[in-house]
């Protein structure tokens, strides 16, 4: 029996992860939305794609909750996006109540499902679906850290003229402009990064990273990034589906590790069937624990903001 995947939101981030699951062969999705007609159109658009890409999984569409029973995953991509000018936080108040229906509603028609959770600001999204939902927080997790991580390596292969797949870099904390980009774990097929570009080079690039969504919503006007967050979205799913134990970064409720508790973080975790199976601790340095402090102070501030 194929598996199944609900995305709540069939917007430019919710087609776009759609596209991403069929063209994997993950499972059979629903794209859910409460404009009429909008998921109906664009899921039987995807679908016609089967023919010609050659994946047999069934795409539907639906404005009905109900509809989405029994899903493996239920991704939320529903909410607003940003605008020049507007930050995350900006977005909170919005979103919260948004991201609260999709919870409930993915609690009651599949209370055994994984949740993952793509609006913004993601780390207070993420923790308002988790309490919302009820869930064991191994079963609620934040799209992030494989975004920014993403950015964060497209920028460094591109400083070092390398193919992205052969550079290896993570990106930890908030989802935000005090997000920890980790330099001294950059590498490139082993070689560290600090051994290949200079300082000066890699603060530059840091920053780039920091700022890689705002860059993008500067150059669209009218919107977002939808093609790599969606993806970003597919790679966590595939991992959880297929229980292929993959490392990836994450937003994660931490409850000691890395010396914080309370809170939804970016960090590496190992994904599989359950969910989030572990979380990977490994020792910072001090300067990236302050920055990681700096994070989880930023993130409590959009926690106690959700009233929740």
């Amino acid at each position: 029996m194929r598996k199944k995947i609900t995305i709540i939101g069939a917007g430019n981030v919710g087609a776009t992860a759609a596209h991403w699951a069929v063209n994997r062969g993950l499972g059979d999705v629903l794209l859910l939305d409460v404009v009429e007609g909008i998921p109906q159109g664009k899921a039987l658009d995807l679908l016609q794609a089967g023919p010609v890409d050659g994946f047999s999984c069934s795409v539907t569409g639906s404005n009905n909750f109900s509809d989405s029973a029994d899903s493996d995953v239920v991704i939320i991509t529903a909410g607003l996006a940003r605008k020049p000018g507007m930050s995350r936080d900006d977005l909170l108040a919005r979103n919260v109540a948004i991201v609260k229906s999709c919870a409930e509603q993915a609690a009651k028609y599949s209370p055994g499902c994984v949740l993952i959770v793509i609006t913004n600001p993601i780390d207070a999204m993420v923790y308002t679906a988790f309490k919302i939902s009820g869930f064991p927080r191994h079963r609620v997790v934040g799209m992030a850290g494989v975004l920014d991580s993403a950015r964060y390596r497209t920028f460094l292969a591109m400083a070092l003229n390398v193919a992205p797949r052969d550079v290896n870099a993570m990106v930890m904390g908030i989802h935000g402009d005090n997000m920890l980009p980790l330099v001294r774990l950059a590498n490139v097929a082993g070689v560290p990064v600090t051994d290949l570009l200079s300082a000066e080079e890699l603060d530059k690039i840091v920053h780039r990273t920091q700022h890689g969504g705002a860059e993008i919503v500067g150059h669209l006007k009218t919107g977002s990034a939808f093609y790599t967050p969606g993806l970003a979205a597919i790679e966590m799913a595939e991992a959880i589906l297929t229980d292929s134990k993959r490392v990836l970064p994450c937003a994660a409720y931490l409850d000691g590790e890395f010396g914080i508790s309370g809170c939804f973080l970016g960090v590496p975790v190992v994904l599989g069937a359950g969910g989030v199976e572990r979380i990977v601790e490994f020792q910072l340095t001090p300067e990236e624990k302050e920055a990681l402090a700096i994070s989880e102070k930023a993130v409590h501030k959009q926690m106690k903001a959700t009233g929740l």
